[in-house]
C-alpha cells in the first residue's frame, strides 16, 4: 500500500504525519518501528495521527506514537505541528481547532504570524496522577538515582514530567541521570526528564530526556512542565523565554487552575509517499 505523508518539525523534534482523514491505515506498534528507523524507514521522534473525532464538538482526533511504537499521551511541538498540517492540506478552514488526546481536548490556535498557540490545560500536581510516587503533594521531591539524592518536581501535562534545575545545562548530566529516571520506580509510567536553567524570572534554558526516544531538540510539554515548576519554585515570572536545543517557546501560567500556554513554531520539511 503506497501511504502519503509529510515530514515536519518544532524547533527540531521532527515528526512524520499521517492524514488517515483521508487515507485508511493500520498503524501497529512494529509498522511505528518500521517508519521510525532513520536508516531505512522515514524517521522521526514521532508519528502524528490525524483521525476522523469521536466526541462531539471536536475538530480532530489527535494521537502521538514514540519512535519504539508506544502510544502516547501529548506532544506540544507536535500539537502545533497538526495545526499547520490540517489548515495547510484544507481539512479545515478554522483558525481555532479543538483536539481530541489520548489525556483529554486541547484548543490549537494559528496566528496570523503562522506561529500556533496551544492551550495545554491544566497541569496535573497530584502524585498518583502524575503517576509519580510518593505520600503528599509537594512542590519538589527527594528521589535516590544513580548513588545519589536529586531534587526534582513531578508534574504532568498530558504525560508525566520529572524536572530538575541545574547550574547549566550545557554540563547537566543528561545522558545518565535522564534515562536513569525516565524508568525510575517511582515513575509507574515512565517519565520525560528535563533539566532546566534559570537565566533570568522570564527566560530558562531547558533539555529534555524524552521517555521512549531519548534526548530531542525539544519538547513542548517538556518546556510547560518546566515553566510550571520554576513558578511552584518561586523562580519565575509570566511569560516565560524556554530556549530549547531547537529554538524558543512562549510558555505563560497564571497559577494553579488555569491552563498552561504555550506558543511557537510548526515547519514543514517535505511531502512524501511510502509503501507500507
Amino acid at each position: 500500500m503506497l501511504v502519503r505523508f509529510t515530514k515536519m518539525h518544532g524547533l527540531g523534534n521532527d515528526f512524520m504525519v499521517l492524514d488517515l482523514v483521508t487515507q485508511r491505515l493500520k498503524v501497529t506498534p512494529k509498522l511505528v518501528k518500521k517508519l521510525g528507523d532513520r536508516n531505512f524507514g522515514v524517521g522521526f521522534d514521532q508519528l502524528l495521527i490525524v483521525e476522523p473525532p469521536t466526541e462531539p464538538e471536536v475538530d480532530f482526533r489527535y494521537r502521538i506514537f514514540n519512535q519504539d511504537g508506544s502510544e502516547v499521551e501529548n506532544c506540544g511541538n507536535g500539537a502545533r505541528c497538526f495545526a499547520k498540517f490540517v489548515k495547510d492540506k484544507r481539512l479545515t478552514g478554522k483558525t481555532e481547532i479543538t483536539v481530541q488526546t489520548a489525556n483529554g481536548r486541547a484548543v490549537l490556535n494559528i496566528h496570523p504570524d503562522k506561529r500556533v498557540e496551544v492551550d495545554m490545560g491544566e497541569p496535573v500536581l497530584q502524585p498518583d496522577q502524575v503517576p509519580f510516587t510518593a505520600t503528599e503533594q509537594a512542590n519538589t521531591y527527594q528521589v535516590e538515582v544513580e548513588g545519589q539524592s536529586v531534587e526534582l518536581s513531578a508534574i504532568s501535562m498530558g504525560n508525566p514530567h520529572g524536572v530538575l534545575l541545574v547550574d547549566n545545562t550545557e554540563t547537566a548530566p543528561v545522558e545518565t541521570l535522564g534515562p536513569a529516571l525516565e524508568s525510575h520506580h517511582c515513575f509507574p509510567a515512565k517519565a520525560n526528564i528535563g533539566f532546566m536553567q534559570v537565566i533570568s524570572r522570564n527566560e530558562v534554558n531547558l533539555r529534555v530526556f524524552e521517555r521512549g526516544v531519548g534526548e530531542t531538540m525539544a519538547c513542548g510539554t517538556g518546556a510547560c512542565a518546566a515553566v510550571v515548576a520554576g513558578k511552584l519554585r518561586g523562580e519565575l515570572d509570566m511569560p516565560v523565554t524556554v530556549h530549547l536545543p531547537g529554538g524558543d517557546l512562549e510558555i505563560e501560567w497564571q497559577g494553579v487552575g488555569q491552563p498552561v500556554i504555550m506558543t511557537g513554531p510548526a515547519t514543514t520539511v517535505y511531502e512524501g509517499q511510502i509503501f507500507v
